[in-house]
């Protein structure tokens, strides 16, 4: 049974959109607008980070990742696993679905990217934003997304667990 301090707590969290994750170390915060995951790792940032930024490690992420496990790849697309990591650079992922552009690249540190989904216009890009530090021997990544379509927030939330920190989680560390 809940007491009056565990029932406001969850109601509040759940009114703030806040959930607990088993593969985040902190609040998940999910609004229409934005999406905030803090995730840890245990592989170094440099690991974290080159998983990011080289096609052929995040590529191993792509055929972990629920996307390819789902028979969804089929329907994505089949184009390879592409990133140029230079500020400028473009991206291509999960064969060609998701795509877009390096905005910010500080090795070991810091990812920005601008980013689509292949369902969105092709003049809609959203920012996602991956800061790497280092905790004990692992790595954590706080981890902002922001400017994508209103519907697409939960969707996309549990689309990073299951593409990107649950596969990742299990092949680069």
């Amino acid at each position: 049974m809940l007491d009056r301090r565990t029932f406001a707590a969850t109601a509040l969290a759940s009114g703030l959109g806040l959930s607990a994750d088993a593969s985040t170390t902190a609040p998940e915060i999910i609004r229409a607008s934005a999406i905030h995951q803090v995730v840890g790792f245990k592989a170094p940032p440099a690991r974290i980070y080159a998983a990011l930024t080289d096609a052929s490690l995040f590529d191993k992420v792509v055929r972990a990742s629920a996307a390819m496990n789902s028979g969804m790849m089929g329907k994505l697309g089949s184009a390879p696993t592409a990133i140029d990591a230079r500020a400028g650079g473009a991206f291509a992922l999960f064969g060609g679905y998701v795509t877009g552009f390096n905005l910010v690249l500080e090795p070991e540190t810091r990812l920005v990217q601008a980013w689509r989904a292949g369902s969105w216009s092709s003049d809609r890009f959203s920012i996602a934003d991956f800061v790497l530090a280092p905790q004990g021997t692992g790595t954590q990544i706080t981890f902002d997304h922001r400017g994508f379509p209103d519907d697409a927030a939960a969707h996309l939330a549990k689309g990073w667990h299951d593409n990107y920190w649950e596969p990742m989680g299990r092949v680069i560390t």
